[in-house]
């Protein structure tokens, strides 16, 4: 059963790592391997990730207690960050993460709920109710990617 949860200090790794493999693994169907290789780099800084992470302040899908997915949602109705793990993809996670952004976005009185999304994401995004806003390009380490400004109002 999946089971969405605050993150906890300590957890910044294992997100990582879940980011790193989904990127990898998922999104390298999409991007180039220089591409994936750009955006989920070998090294990292880990005070960075955990600045970030008080920062952002987000949530986790755990199953069995095993971290299989993470988002967040800002102030302002941004997500800015959404992976499900590399293994774990068309079995929910995806779902109930964003069921829960739903729910937090309703609590707080959001009525626009926005990100940037990749190729790998959109799809999903759609099914979840976002509508394109417009086509992106952004540059990460030197290459540009794709992806997708991506809004659902409600």
């Amino acid at each position: 059963m999946i089971q969405i949860r605050p993150y906890q200090q300590g957890e910044e790794i294992e997100m990582r790592e879940l980011f790193f493999h989904s990127v990898r693994n998922v999104c390298i169907h999409h991007y180039s391997q220089q591409q994936v290789e750009a955006w989920a780099v070998e090294s990292y800084d880990v005070d960075k990730l955990v600045a970030m992470c008080k920062r952002n302040q987000p949530f986790v899908a755990t199953i069995e207690n095993v971290i299989v997915g993470y988002s967040d949602l800002q102030d302002d109705g941004l997500i800015d960050q959404f992976f499900c793990h590399w293994q774990c993809q068309k079995q929910g996670v995806g779902n109930a993460l964003m069921n829960h952004i739903f729910e937090l976005a309703e609590a707080r009185g959001i009525e626009r709920i926005h990100s940037l999304v990749s190729i790998t994401a959109r799809p999903f995004f759609e099914r979840m109710g976002f509508h394109v806003v417009k086509d992106n390009e952004v540059e990460v380490r030197g290459m540009l990617l794709n992806n997708f400004v991506m809004e659902k109002v409600n």
